[in-house]
């Protein structure tokens, strides 16, 4: 559970919705939908994706779900990245959020729970902070953040999908999370979420690891899509980010992996960009001793301690979650 009163840790009435909400009419259609989490203000990440998303065929929709900014504190590179992701369709994370509309108790607002370390809050509350700086002198640039949506539902193939940036009743929730789509409680949790909102995919990001649940639900299958990082490598000894790709057609991406939801395809797609330059980019800015240099520069150099094998996990049925 999220800790209470404790900037970083604690989450803030305004981030929370009723899954219900989700019911409402899916806002567009589209044959392929691309959602994208955790940028974190890696233009070369953002390069790459705008590249993928080209060269699909058939309608398409690109949506980024969150935490597009994180890294960006040159006034340059927050502009390009705010103008590049925001000519396509958004939802806000937590950083868009408390850049635009800050909530004193909240600190970055990343809700962590138990797990995250009282430090790595720390130094998340103080890169908010120095991020903060720079998008105060770029006002013009805050109030499009401001008028972004905390989720979004989308129609793909007669299949509703839900994009979220944390979980199915809070931005910035982690029910969504690797670590506790791992316990019983958690999927059971998120199997009753399907059925709250009306949906069979949630895609979603937010808590930094990715993973892939699939259900057997009483309305049929369903899945779980968070991307993990799409400005960050997400597995060990790699370089790349993740995507959500969600389609009537299979992709033809190599290295993707996924699972069929009725007639689309749900697929983690990976996002070779420039690793080098974006490796030497961030530390011109975080170099060694900064705050973000210190929760961070270790992944970005060598990825997380974690497998793809750990992301996918399909086909839990309703029994094994209320067991």
């Amino acid at each position: 559970m999220v800790e209470q009163g404790r900037r970083g840790r604690s989450c803030p009435i305004g981030y929370r919705y009723a899954a219900a909400a989700l019911r409402s009419a899916a806002a567009f259609e589209t044959e392929t939908l691309y959602v994208v989490g955790g940028l974190y203000g890696n233009r070369y990440a953002l390069e790459t994706v705008l590249e993928a998303f080209g060269a699909e065929r058939g309608e398409c929709a690109l949506l980024f779900n969150g935490d597009f900014h994180w890294f960006d504190s040159d006034s340059a590179d927050f502009v390009r990245v705010n103008r590049g992701v925001l000519q396509h369709r958004a939802i806000r994370g937590n950083v868009e959020t408390e850049l635009a509309s800050p909530s004193a108790a909240a600190g970055c607002g990343c809700g962590y729970p138990e797990w995250v370390g009282d430090a790595e809050v720390e130094r998340s509350n103080r890169i908010l902070e120095r991020l903060r700086e720079t998008a105060l002198s770029l006002p013009a640039e805050l109030a499009l953040l401001a008028a972004l949506p905390m989720f979004a539902v989308a129609q793909i193939g007669g299949v509703r999908v839900a994009a979220v940036h944390g979980d199915a009743t809070s931005l910035a929730g982690w029910e969504f999370s690797q670590e506790r789509l791992g316990t019983p409680a958690g999927l059971a949790a998120a199997n009753a979420a399907f059925a709250a909102a009306a949906v069979r995919v949630f895609a979603s990001s937010h808590t930094c690891l990715p993973v892939l649940q699939s259900f057997e639900t009483a309305s049929g299958p369903c899945a779980i899509v968070n991307n993990g990082a799409a400005g960050m490598p997400n597995f060990r000894a790699t370089r790349y980010g993740l995507a959500t790709r969600i389609s009537v057609r299979p992709t033809r991406a190599a290295g993707a992996y996924g699972t069929r939801i009725g007639g689309l395809y749900v697929d983690a797609l990976p996002l070779d960009f420039d690793a080098a330059a974006w490796a030497a980019h961030f530390l011109a800015h975080w170099p060694a001793g900064s705050d973000a240099h210190t929760s961070y520069f270790s992944r970005i150099a060598d990825g997380p301690r974690y497998e793809p094998r750990q992301a996918l996990r399909l086909s839990q049925p309703l029994r094994a979650a209320a067991q």
